[in-house]
């Protein structure tokens, strides 16, 4: 007879009683908890990172040290080719060092990507616009 039998039916001699009591049994008692293949084990849930991440203001201080690095280069440029050159546009005549020119011609192809970039922002938030008035 199993010591679960002794237990739950009261069935058997007083010895097998008082060796059922102090041997403990193998099954799981009624109010105890059994795990259950198909269950998950406890994990704590997951950190990603610790600290605040990327923010905008970050992302700005990130643009503004590696402008000031470009701003450097571009005065080391200039400073090195001070040899002055005569310049002819649409008629105006003029001289001035090669790193300064290059400079105003960087400048102008700046302008002439950044204009029809910004008419299409903008044009782009008006339709946005006019689609969530239309909702």
């Amino acid at each position: 007879m199993s010591d679960e039998q002794v237990r739950t039916n009261g069935t058997g001699s007083s010895d097998e009683r008082e060796t059922a009591s102090v041997v403990p049994s193998a099954a799981p008692e009624a109010d105890t908890t059994v795990a259950v293949p198909g269950d998950r084990p406890a994990t704590p849930p997951r950190t990603t990172r610790t600290g605040a991440g990327r923010t905008r203001i970050s992302g700005m201080w990130v643009g503004l040290v590696l402008s000031a690095i470009v701003l450097l280069f571009l005065l080391v440029f200039i400073l090195q080719n001070l040899n002055p050159v005569q310049i002819h546009f649409l008629g105006a005549t003029g001289t001035l060092p090669t790193g300064v020119a290059l400079l105003f011609a960087a400048i102008a192809g700046v302008l002439l990507v950044a204009i029809p970039g910004s008419a299409r922002i903008v044009q782009l938030r008006r339709a946005a616009k006019k689609g969530r008035r239309a909702l």
